[in-house]
């Protein structure tokens, strides 16, 4: 039985003990088949429902799933998968608030992402991506806070850094969950490079294996850590996030969100360090002696009358090298610009056009002594009010060459991916 149908039932089943007893010359025998119906009801509801611990600590369960259609051609081979996109995976989020006294309130967030098929690691001989990945839960995030409306907000767990999507939160457009600054690594996955002239696998090299940025390979911004983390009030629009944690990292941001005239604005701006080679992970373990810098910036300006907007931005990472590297590029940069169109033309919901570019100018890489590639897509997002979804097509192509360890240069073949998927929220 639905919760629909329970609550219906329990009503009817009141307003019929209401009139029974008002109808009734033994109004005071309370002990009759409607008022046992009505308990029994009740406790049908009530095993349907989330329960709370307690009455102090507010429960609200979130999440969405995310699956799509991938079709892909690496320049050698092609094929069809389905799966989870990883860009912004499936998840589940339980959160919660307490009022401790005016003004001040303490709380949580346990995020679980989930995986069917892991779009970021599939390659051309594994459909599901990664045996560990494919069909797997894992932790996202894991934190308590304390909060003051004229403080700010300490949280302590596993978090987002100050840092963490920096580039892809200034995506002010329905794009966010499906074309952000990273997506074009993310799209990726683990398939391989191929050697435009030979037309063979370049051994088991992989895209982003020649590519900079420790956190989804892409310079500028960080990851979720185990850290504290520290977020002011807003004030006259701006937000200060600061954060350190890990063995060790620390990294600050500041973020904007107004509007000025007719135009919404996005901007965020952030630096942060790390000497920790675990969760810097990429060249700066595989390259570097663990201790890289980061920072970028990036905003949208959107026009709202109209819907045209611009999102862009640049990220840029540096790493330590180490000594039998010394005197190769320690530097990769990326810029992107997104420019696009986002109006309500039909009553179903708002509608998303866009097309973007993305290049990437790496140094030392895993694979690599320094790497050239561009990035172009484009695609629609058409989101669905009544039923909280969003339905998109995007089209991805990569290109590029590179220099590998060898010092020699190899033109890569081209890579192709028209993914087809929706995003479902409850």
């Amino acid at each position: 039985m639905s919760m629909k149908q329970v609550t219906g039932s329990v009503l009817a089943a009141a307003a019929s003990c209401l009139v029974w007893g008002a109808s009734s010359a033994q109004a005071a025998d309370l002990g009759g088949n409607c008022c046992a119906d009505l308990e029994e009801r009740i406790a049908e509801l009530e095993s349907t429902t989330a329960r709370k611990g307690n009455r102090k600590v507010s429960l609200t369960i979130s999440g969405w799933v995310n699956e799509a259609v991938f079709f892909w051609d690496d320049g050698r081979e092609s094929n069809t998968y389905v799966g989870t996109n990883a860009l912004e995976q499936s998840r589940i989020k339980f959160a919660g608030e307490a009022k401790i006294s005016e003004g001040w309130s303490a709380g949580y967030t346990l995020e679980l992402g989930i995986l069917g098929g892991d779009s970021k690691s599939f390659d051309e001989k594994s459909p599901s991506g990664a045996a560990d990945k494919a069909n797997s839960v894992a932790v996202r995030k894991a934190n308590w806070f304390i909060k003051s409306k004229d403080l700010g907000k300490v949280t302590v767990g596993q978090e987002g850094t100050a840092t963490y999507h920096l580039l892809d939160d200034a995506n002010g457009a329905a794009t966010r969950n499906y074309s952000d600054a990273e997506a074009a690594a993310v799209a990726l996955g683990g398939f391989h490079i191929v050697n435009n002239a030979t037309g063979n696998y370049v051994g088991t090299t992989k895209w982003t294996d020649i590519m900079g940025g420790f956190n989804n390979a892409t310079p500028g911004q960080s990851g979720r850590r185990n850290v504290v983390r520290y977020d002011t009030p807003t004030f006259a629009n701006f937000t200060a996030t600061a954060a350190w944690g890990e063995d060790d990292m620390w990294d600050l941001a500041l973020t904007y969100k107004g509007d000025v005239g007719d135009f919404k604005l996005v901007g965020k701006i952030g630096y942060g360090e790390s000497t920790d080679p675990k969760a810097n992970k990429g060249n700066c373990a595989d390259r570097g002696n663990g201790d890289c810098q980061w920072w970028g910036a990036a905003g949208t300006i959107m026009h709202a009358p109209t819907g045209l907007y611009v999102y862009g931005g640049y990220g840029e990472q540096t790493l330590d090298l180490k000594a039998a590297d010394a005197g190769l590029d320690d530097s990769s940069t990326t810029w992107f610009v997104q420019a696009g169109l986002e109006r309500k033309f039909f009553p179903l919901g708002k509608t998303t056009v866009f097309g973007e570019y993305r290049h990437d100018d790496v140094g030392v890489s895993k694979a690599g002594n320094s790497s050239d590639l561009d990035f172009w897509a484009a695609g629609v997002v058409q989101n669905i009010e009544n039923a909280a979804m969003d339905v998109y097509v995007i089209y991805r192509h990569a290109e590029g060459d590179y220099v590998n360890t060898a010092n020699t240069s190899i033109d890569l073949a081209d890579w192709d991916m028209l993914m087809t998927g929706a995003r479902i929220q409850f």
